[in-house]
C-alpha cells in the first residue's frame, strides 16, 4: 500500500530523517526523510525542482543542510565528502562528468585513488569492463571523444572503482538514445545484484519504478507518497503526474 513516509528501521545502510536545505530565501527541501536497507534500488521520482538532485547533493555534503543523515548506523552531517567516498558512499552526477582529457583506463584509475588494495583494484577494472564491455574497447581512448551513453558508462564504472557500499546515481539516463537508456538500466539493476546498494533520482519514472524496490515522490521540496516500486506503478496519481497517463 502506498503511504506517507514512516519512520526508518535502525538497521538502514542510510536514514535521513528532517532534511531541510534553504537556497537563500527559497527551501529546496522541507524535511525530507528517506531510508534505504543494504541491497536494495530506492528510486526518488518527482518534476524537475522537486529536490532529487538537491537530496543527493545534501547526503553527499555538497550543500548546507540540516536534520539527520546516518550512514551505516553513525551521523554523517559533519563527514567531508571524501571520507564518505572512503567509507563506501559514492555520487554519480548528473551530466556525464568525466575527465576529458585522460583516457578511459585514467578515469578508472582516478576513482580507485584512494586505494592500496593492488589486486582488488585489478579484479575492479575486469568488473567494470564485463559490466561495460565498450569500455574495454576503448581503454586507451581518450574520454572527451566518447559518445554520450559511453561517458555515462564511464561515469558509472569510475564511481565502481571506488568500491561503494551505497551508490547514488543522479539522473542517469539523461540525454541518452532509448536503447542506450535500456543498456544502463539493466546495468545499475546488475549493480545492484552484485551487492551494491543504489539510490536513484531519474526523470524516467516508469524504468527507475521498474527495477526498483521501493520508491519516493518528491514534489516542491516534500516527500509526497512512498511504498514498494509495483504500488507506485499503479497509483492514480503518479501514473498521470509521473507516468504520462491522461
Amino acid at each position: 500500500m502506498v503511504a506517507r513516509a514512516a519512520a526508518a528501521s535502525s538497521s538502514a545502510i542510510l536514514e535521513v530523517t528532517d532534511l531541510s536545505v534553504t537556497y537563500g530565501a527559497i527551501q529546496a527541501l522541507k524535511g525530507v526523510a528517506l531510508r534505504l536497507a543494504e541491497g536494495e534500488i530506492v528510486t526518488l521520482i518527482g518534476a524537475n525542482g522537486a529536490g532529487k538532485t538537491t537530496t543527493l547533493r545534501a547526503i553527499m555534503g555538497l550543500v548546507r543542510s540540516s536534520g539527520s543523515i546516518s550512514y551505516r548506523g553513525e551521523s554523517i552531517r559533519t563527514r567531508a565528502t571524501h571520507r564518505l567516498v572512503r567509507d563506501g558512499l559514492v555520487l554519480v552526477p548528473e551530466g556525464r562528468i568525466v575527465f576529458a582529457n585522460l583516457s578511459v583506463q585514467e578515469n578508472l584509475e582516478m576513482g580507485a585513488y584512494s586505494r592500496r588494495d593492488r589486486g582488488g583494484v585489478a579484479r575492479d577494472f575486469e568488473r567494470v569492463f564485463a559490466l561495460f564491455p565498450r569500455l574495454a574497447e576503448r581503454r586507451k581512448q581518450t574520454a572527451g571523444t566518447l559518445s554520450g551513453g559511453e561517458q555515462q558508462m564511464l561515469a558509472i564504472g569510475r564511481a565502481l572503482m571506488s568500491e561503494p557500499r551505497l551508490l547514488l546515481l543522479d539522473e542517469p539516463s539523461l540525454g541518452l538514445a532509448p536503447i542506450l537508456v535500456q543498456q544502463v538500466f539493466a546495468t545499475i539493476k546488475e549493480i545492484n545484484e552484485q551487492g551494491t546498494t543504489i539510490l536513484l533520482v531519474e526523470q524516467n519514472a516508469l524504468q527507475a519504478l521498474t527495477i526498483a524496490h521501493r520508491g519516493y515522490v518528491l514534489q516542491t521540496g516534500n516527500v509526497v507518497l512512498t511504498g514498494p516500486a509495483k504500488d507506485l506503478i499503479k497509483n492514480e496519481t503518479v501514473r498521470k503526474a509521473y507516468l504520462g497517463e491522461t
